[in-house]
């Protein structure tokens, strides 16, 4: 189906679309499986000064949405008997101190109370700073290219006081993430890169998926990000679409399109990944967060029923990624935006996201941004 055919045949996915652009993003790039086929489209700039809209299929940073290919990497290694998902991660890890009452599961479900390496919002409206992530404006941009080992990311995480007791409470953080990356690097012997090309990339056929590590380039084709910050004064505007991804690590640092998140999470949901039981645990979320292992269980209103899904912002690209529990529908997108400290795009980000569910799961989404 030709993009051009597309847009006409779903006026309301292009409306949609389009609204998230005027909304100020710079561009998206959605796909959408489901009864009525698929559909692609673009809008918006691939680059600022430039004409040119997204390319429909583009490459894009898709920040946390790698937290659900780890999530599953993980599972399939208990899957394999080679971890235990209520077995202590100190037993796997055991250089660095753990508290002894955090396991496996904890470390996928958020539910560890280990301090966030990028940051700790607390419910009094407080900050507590991490490493110079992108809430630290022009130390941030200076920084972009520095490597950071995960080893020393978890142990600036250690460092600082819990958030709660653990499996006590609920708090989202990139460094449980980056525990669960160094735990599979353990128990395999291999880089987390040569375990997903092994587990998921190889077996799906997810070619233009890429775990980057360290290296600061995204192939092409894709859309541009950018970053705004205040420098002596006044406002500058960067491309920052070059970076060095280790800052976030498997907090979120996976490159994807839209067509290989749509057949990961598809695959993922109709059971080819995972046994039935483990999918099963996956998707049992939390109470406070509905959350699961790796993924979000939310509710879609009045008609929509159950989708699962994991969203993720990177630095002035962001990805999407939701489904139906049995993978037949889907919703994918990739967006390119204006990051700043503040994270002024966040309610722009969230509304987008609900436009953009609504329209293809139902009415009343709640949406999350991660």
């Amino acid at each position: 189906m030709s993009l051009t055919t597309a847009r006409q045949d779903r006026p309301e996915l292009q409306k949609a679309m389009q609204e998230t652009v005027d909304s100020g993003f710079t561009g998206v790039q959605l796909r959408v499986h489901d009864e009525r086929g698929v559909w692609v489209g673009s809008a918006g700039l691939r680059k600022l000064g430039e004409s040119a809209e997204p390319p429909a299929d583009g490459r894009v940073r898709i920040g946390s949405n790698t937290k659900t290919f780890t999530a599953t990497l993980v599972l399939q290694l208990v899957a394999e008997g080679k971890i235990g998902l209520d077995i202590p991660a100190d037993d796997y890890l055991p250089g660095f101190g753990l508290d002894r009452r955090i396991t496996v599961r904890m470390l996928l479900q958020h539910t560890s109370g280990v301090f966030n390496f990028t940051g700790e919002y607390y419910d009094d409206g407080t900050f507590a700073p991490g490493i110079p992530a992108t809430t630290a404006g022009r130390e941030w941009v200076d920084n972009r290219f520095k490597t950071y080992r995960p080893q020393d990311l978890v142990r600036l995480a250690l460092s600082k006081p819990a958030r709660f007791e653990p499996g006590t409470d609920w708090s989202y953080s990139n460094t449980n993430y980056v525990l669960a990356r160094l735990l599979a690097e353990k128990v395999t012997g291999r880089s987390l890169a040569e375990e997903m090309q092994r587990l998921i990339l190889g077996p799906l056929g997810l070619s233009d998926t890429v775990v980057p590590d360290t290296s600061p380039e995204i192939p092409e084709p894709h859309a541009h990000a950018y970053y705004r910050y205040e420098d002596a004064g006044r406002q500058k505007t960067v491309d920052v679409t070059r970076q060095n991804p280790s800052w976030i690590s498997t907090g979120g640092d996976m490159i994807s399109t839209t067509q290989d998140l749509h057949t990961f999470i598809s695959a993922l949901m109709s059971g080819k990944l995972l046994p039935a039981p483990l999918l099963a645990e996956m998707r049992e979320p939390h109470p406070k967060a509905g959350y699961g292992l790796g993924v979000f269980v939310q509710d879609v209103g009045e008609n929509g029923g159950t989708v699962i899904t994991h969203n993720g912002g990177m630095a002035g690209h962001a990805a999407l990624m939701y489904s139906t529990p049995d993978g037949s529908t889907t919703l994918t997108a990739a967006l390119n935006y204006v990051d700043d400290a503040a994270l002024s795009m966040a309610e722009a980000f969230q509304k987008a996201t609900q436009r953009l569910v609504k329209e293809v799961f139902g009415r009343g989404v709640p949406s999350r941004v991660s």
